[in-house]
């Protein structure tokens, strides 16, 4: 018996709902694994090499557990995160792990202690709660596993029951993993996604070299504005090849304009010339979410919206180790004002699939859902980063669904780089589902059968519609 995961996890306590639930839950659990976003290394599956020791694989790759512990005094370089100076780290996959389970303690109520117990017993098959007594010995079953055939990457992906997961890259990634991954004749689907932050930020680091690289790569002027936008073209058409159906845009606000011709030339001709200032950066990022939606208009991508992530919050920890490190903080964000002019510009275009997420999930029922209820072009990701979780995925259903209803939303993604992690973040989010719909049922606000079809839509089927998969 799984010691680590009670079969009533998540579900109701009152005993009508959590027998409508347990009903629901069954025909939900084992379906197929739709990923649509996430952060997984495409090499992975190209090469089919064994993953390496359990601290690599999940520890020092998976922010959430190494912010965690930084918060508490840990330092980033015990727990093997690399340093951009090259400075040593921690490389003993076994005194990382020890380290880890010494402070378990640490994650008790939180997504990740949830996530973690769902791959230490469902996929390595340990049961006993992690600890310092069994940090070693954890530590031995999971090495040895990993080194089976079963274990490898294109394996753990047949055996999650994934049927197609979209990686992220930039717009300057060469996809030669994707490539790779199409040439070797595997029949598991994993499709890019095109993720132009670099090349339409001005404040993001090198951003001037790295409009030059894009017009290299492109043949396209990108020292001008017409040359630019046909470059972006240019990228997204060849991320397309590769089976790219969305664009993915962090942006730290929702801010959007759309300004005449004239005006969109000149602002980028004084960013280019390098003589522009902070409200010029902001007006171009925004400028840009509404040019990337117009050209989904033309190449059919969904354009994916995140904003509202203060990143690299912390200077001293940027400048160790770079970005993505824990230090991307939420912030207050606006969606009325800030989307007006893209939703001016495309909202009302049916054919279009804009999918907002967000941070800042005080805005859910004041703004979101009412956007999401109203224009043609909108969806509502699911709560993502901080609010993965239970408690997150509940206050989304609880404030959005009365407003904007199940089918302006779009599934569940897991938006994860920690890849045995996968299946537990799908299993929670059905989980979630399916109480919320027994809850529903049981107040007679729907009814049963309905609750099952929304179920199927819930972790299957929208996902794959919104997405195009």
């Amino acid at each position: 018996m799984n010691t680590l995961i009670h079969p009533d996890v998540l579900f109701p306590t009152e005993d009508s709902a959590r027998s409508i639930a347990r009903s629901l839950y069954k025909t939900v659990s084992d379906l197929p694994i739709v990923s649509p976003h996430g952060h997984t290394d495409p090499r992975w599956y190209a090469l089919d090499e064994a993953f390496p020791d359990p601290a690599q694989l999940l520890i020092v790759p998976d922010h959430y557990i190494f912010r965690m512990l930084c918060s508490q005094g840990i330092n980033l370089e015990d727990l093997g995160v690399r340093r951009l100076d090259g400075s040593p780290v921690e490389t003993d996959g076994r005194k990382i792990w020890r380290l880890f389970a010494e402070n378990y303690h640490l994650f008790r109520g939180t997504p990740t202690r949830l996530w973690m117990d769902y791959v230490l017993s469902s996929v390595f098959g340990f049961d006993a709660l992690l600890s310092a007594k069994n940090a070693d010995e954890s530590y031995d079953l999971m090495a040895e596993k990993l080194r089976l055939p079963e274990f490898r990457p294109r394996a753990l992906f047949k055996r999650f029951n994934i049927e197609v997961i979209a990686t992220t890259e930039g717009a300057l990634d060469d996809l030669k993993w994707h490539k790779a991954i199409r040439e070797s004749g595997w029949d598991g689907r994993v499709v890019t996604a095109y993720r132009p932050d670099a090349v339409v930020d001005p404040d993001f680091e090198g951003f001037a070299a790295n409009l030059d690289q894009l017009g290299n790569i492109t043949g396209e002027d990108t020292g001008t504005w017409a040359g630019y936008l046909a470059a972006h073209r240019k990228r997204r058409a060849y991320f397309k090849s590769f089976g790219a159906t969305s664009s993915d845009h962090g942006h730290a606000t929702a801010d959007t304009a759309n300004l005449p011709a004239a005006e969109a030339k000149a602002l980028f001709d004084r960013i280019r010339a390098g003589k522009s200032d902070a409200e010029d950066h902001r007006l171009f990022r925004g400028q840009m979410l509404t040019e990337m939606a117009k050209m989904s208009l033309d190449d059919g991508l969904v354009t994916q919206i995140h904003p509202g992530s203060r990143r690299n919050h912390s200077p001293t920890i940027f400048a160790k180790h770079g970005r993505d490190m824990g230090f991307d903080i939420p912030g207050r964000t606006d969606y009325v004002a800030a989307l007006k002019p893209m939703l001016d510009a495309v909202g009302m275009e049916r054919d279009l699939t804009i999918v907002l997420f967000t941070l800042d999930e005080t805005s859910f029922a004041r703004e979101l859902a009412p956007l999401a209820g109203a224009y043609p072009a909108l969806r509502l990701g699911p709560p993502w980063w901080f609010h993965d979780s239970p408690e997150g995925m509940r206050r989304f259903r609880e404030t959005v669904t009365e407003t904007a209803g199940f089918y302006n939303t779009v599934g569940f993604n897991d938006d994860t780089r920690a890849f045995p992690s996968i299946p537990a973040r799908h299993d929670i989010a059905r989980r979630v589902d399916c109480a919320f719909l027994a809850r529903l049922v049981t107040e007679h606000r729907l009814r049963e059968e309905e609750a099952f079809d929304l179920a199927q839509e819930l972790a299957y089927k929208l996902v794959k519609k919104a997405y195009k998969l």
